[in-house]
């Protein structure tokens, strides 16, 4: 049994592939039926911390490039226009559901303060009991590190921000059904992994190498994210966001996607 619906603060991690079009620009229909579905979520009595990718992508696509910039003043440069775009959409689509939601950019800098990871915490909190969203991504335009070394990808970033938030679930929505014993857009043939007890070098040999020309991660990044949930004593699941409804069956205890199932603590 997954007792999915017993967990009560969820991290949710959307993909720039689950965001936007193959173009860059914003996928209207599936954000917002996301939108949408997380606040009815939200409003059943979850705590929801969204970790949101697609501010590079959606920039580019805004200023018609056709996939993510390989130098790092241009990455800097789309990534702001990218990220106004992303949370005027995110506000303006909330709020038709009343929902309140809060934007914060974290850099690895930040996280790897005591000091600053505490005040980052001590905000989360805030703003969860003020019963507002918050919205956290990495801070492209200034993280320069990430951006060239591509370590601040944010798989591994949602794990972080559960691990600190004190989550009881990692969501993350991709392009993917989830885990499979091969590689399904090259294998018709490959099985999907329903539950992932431990994470064993076999585990990782399956996971492929990355996404969408639009996104950073791929399913090795996932792999990283389950790692970093697990030792924290967080479950996390990985599924597809191209249906943003199934979620409500995820809730319901339903198979939906790969549950990587914690260490105990």
């Amino acid at each position: 049994m997954r007792n999915i619906s017993d967990k009560k603060r969820i991290v949710i991690k959307l993909g720039t592939s689950t965001l936007a079009h193959k173009t860059g620009k914003l996928n209207i229909r599936r954000m917002t039926n996301l939108v949408r579905v997380i606040s009815d979520i939200h409003n059943s009595g979850k705590e929801i911390i969204l970790v949101s990718s697609g501010a590079v992508g959606l920039g580019a696509g805004k200023i018609g490039l056709p996939e993510k910039p390989k130098d790092t003043q241009t990455k800097q440069a789309v990534a702001a226009i990218g990220q106004c775009e992303l949370m005027h959409v995110y506000d303006d689509m909330f709020e038709k559901y009343s929902v309140t939601v809060a934007q914060i950019l974290l850099t690895k800098t930040i996280i790897a303060n005591a000091d600053h990871s505490k005040n980052f915490e001590n905000t989360i909190e805030k703003l969860i009991e003020m019963d507002v969203i918050p919205i956290v991504n990495e801070n492209d335009t200034i993280a320069i590190d990430e951006l060239e070394l591509e370590i601040g990808e944010n798989d591994s970033l949602s794990a972080i921000v559960a691990s600190l938030a004190k989550a009881d679930l990692l969501l993350i929505l991709s392009d993917i059904d989830g885990l499979y014993d091969d590689d399904p857009r090259v294998n018709p043939d490959a099985k999907p992994i329903h539950v992932v007890e431990e994470i064993t070098p076999e585990i990782e040999n399956v996971a492929g190498g990355a996404g969408s020309n639009l996104g950073t991660g791929g399913m090795s990044t996932k792999i990283n994210a389950a790692k970093i949930a697990g030792a924290a004593g967080i479950d996390m699941v990985i599924m597809n966001g191209k249906n943003p409804e199934i979620l409500y069956d995820l809730f319901e205890n339903k198979e939906i996607g790969t549950i990587f199932k914690a260490k105990k603590q």
